[in-house]
């Protein structure tokens, strides 16, 4: 038998060792995540098909009732829409701002780069509540923009209960997010490369555009997927700025939920709104060419 032989029946325990070891340590988080997400969810699905009564609550029974209400009803449709609506433009217009702040700040070597990050993180430090409050006193009637408006004009400007003021409080919320993770992709990609790139001839624009967005490409379609998930879930930004007429599926489903009690019909809007989520994330990863999927 040969050293290499040898060697190799004597490396199979030590993997069979390592992978043992490494089973017992995934055990007890594998358990939680069981226990703390899959379980939950079975019993959504399982809340999603009762029939909900006023006298009982909820009754037992397997019915697709819940989820042919929500898709043959017009109502319920146009809140879907408009949450999709809102998650891909706050999506875009967070991908269109964060990007150059992104490329401005990994490229950066100033001594101020750190008051730059500082300044990008510290929103996060503020609750969302208390900045959609600052946002509605900025977007009423009255506010800063309502009174410098008539000022220069004489004619106000209300943003409030409107869908623009929804998509920027969502920006304000989810623009760190974007930044931050473009952010980290492009301080991976050597600087070197885009030397490489000018002294060849290309310019800033064409350098970015055919060598640093190609390599950035993977890290920007986390950051939009990140950001497109958080708006089609938000609740306190439609709830305080679009007010009562302006309905999501997030604040229509805690209203489903809490007020009316409705929790096989809550279970089903849940249930809609995770999979249209899963849907088009799962979608938009055909967007990215395969050879940038790495």
């Amino acid at each position: 038998m040969t050293s290499v032989a040898i060697a190799q029946r004597a490396k199979v325990p030590a993997e069979r060792s390592q992978a043992g070891a490494a089973a017992t340590f995934l055990a007890p988080a594998t358990l939680a995540v069981l226990l703390m997400l899959v379980a939950p969810l079975l019993l959504l699905v399982r809340f999603s098909v009762n029939r909900f009564d006023a006298t009982d609550m909820m009754i037992e029974m397997v019915t697709p009732e819940n989820y042919l209400r929500f898709f043959s009803d017009p109502f319920y449709l146009s809140v879907l829409r408009t949450t999709l609506f809102v998650a891909v433009s706050s999506t875009a217009l967070c991908l269109l701002l964060g990007l150059p702040m992104a490329y401005t700040l990994a490229r950066m070597q100033s001594r101020w780069k750190s008051a730059c990050m500082l300044a990008i993180v510290l929103p996060l430090f503020v609750g969302s509540t208390v900045r959609m409050v600052g946002w509605m006193i900025l977007f009423a009637r009255g506010g800063m923009i309502d009174s410098t408006l008539r000022m220069m004009t004489g004619h106000g400007f209300e943003l409030m209960y409107t869908t623009t003021a929804v998509v920027a409080g969502v920006v304000s919320i989810n623009l760190p997010f974007v930044v931050l993770t473009i952010q980290s992709s492009i301080e991976t990609i050597d600087t070197r490369i885009e030397e490489a790139a000018q002294s060849l001839g290309a310019p800033p624009s064409r350098c970015f555009w055919r060598v640093v967005w190609p390599l950035a490409l993977p890290g920007t379609a986390i950051a939009g997927i990140l950001c497109f998930i958080l708006a089609m879930n938000a609740y306190a930004t439609p709830y305080l700025l679009g007010g009562p007429r302006f309905q999501m599926m997030a604040p229509l489903l805690y209203w489903e939920f809490a007020t009316n009690n409705n929790w096989p019909f809550a279970s089903a809007l849940a249930l809609i709104l995770m999979g249209t989520t899963l849907l088009l994330t799962a979608c938009s990863n055909f967007l990215i060419p395969k050879r940038y999927r790495a």
